[in-house]
């Protein structure tokens, strides 16, 4: 198995904006994260730990200004913990052995596909294009993308 983790380096490597979403809980502008209107078929992995967490099979187009997954690629990468931060409560995502902060989940997704909405910031994620999936360690997770477009 793949030593997925937090370390000094990537946490050095990080942009301000990656830095400020995945280790101070922040939230990036609706509309301009780099991947909210990729269509290529990939996955999409923790910035900082590398573990895999979403497939291009189960993005789609929410409108809510942020990139939108229907379901994890690997559910144990995901950890799902309550957040009141806002005065409301709602479902933050953090990923489970790089302990970044992603999003947060609703339950208002597309029904025919689970019913959720995992609402993410592209600055926690890194994407790795199908082609290379297998020379980056990923190629057991390419049964899992399918061609978008």
């Amino acid at each position: 198995m793949p030593d997925y983790r937090k370390t000094p380096e990537a946490i050095a490597a990080l942009s301000p904006e990656q830095f400020r979403v995945t280790q101070q809980n922040a939230t990036e502008r609706p509309g301009s994260g780099q991947y909210l209107e990729n269509d290529a078929p990939g996955i999409y992995v923790d910035i900082v730990s590398g573990e895999p967490l979403f497939a291009s099979a189960d993005k789609y187009e929410s409108g809510c200004g942020w990139p939108s997954f229907t379901k994890p690629i690997e559910p144990a990468h995901v950890s799902e913990l309550r957040d009141a931060s806002l005065g409301v409560v709602r479902t933050e995502v953090r990923s489970t052995h790089g302990d970044s902060h992603l999003g947060h989940v609703f339950p208002d997704g597309p029904a025919d596909r689970g019913g959720l909405r995992y609402c993410i910031n592209s600055a926690s994620l890194r994407f790795i294009h199908r082609d290379d999936m297998a020379a980056e360690g990923y190629g057991a997770y390419i049964d899992q993308v399918e061609d978008i477009k």
